[in-house]
């Protein structure tokens, strides 16, 4: 019974602090991935992916995407024209300037747009230089 417990206790996965026990524990996710979330095996993939995302979120951070940059790109997938966002933004002038980043989005910009193009407001109060 004793030697089960040190086993098992061996086995218990750990906070991922090299990219030696990054790629083992990779490998061991790819093993056990497709096993039902019920049984120990299915549990332990779960709290593998966890230390993943936690080790990747370190070492390998995506920075938020550039806010006008995801605006249009929003637009494009929304199938939206410039037209689109006058009243959201502002006026014809306003929604050019904004776009071609000759004008900074205000506070009310950002809660129009993210509620019109579902983006988070932490997207669009990242700061970006003007042209």
């Amino acid at each position: 019974m004793k030697d089960k417990a040190i086993a098992r206790m061996k086995s218990i996965p750990q906070i991922i602090k090299t990219e030696a026990q990054y790629e083992a524990t990779l490998d061991r996710l790819n093993e056990i991935f497709d096993s039902n979330p019920k049984t120990p095996e299915g549990q332990e993939a779960e709290l593998l992916a966890l230390l993943i995302e936690n080790y990747e979120d370190e070492k390998y951070p995506i920075n938020a995407p550039d806010p006008i940059i995801a605006v249009k790109i929003r637009m494009e997938e929304l199938d939206l024209k410039q037209k689109d966002l006058i009243g959201i933004v502002g006026s014809k002038g306003i929604v050019s300037e904004v776009l071609n980043k000759k004008r900074k989005l205000t506070v009310k910009m950002i809660r129009n747009l993210s509620e019109l193009l579902k983006i988070t407001p932490k997207v669009l109060i990242q700061d970006y230089e003007l042209n």
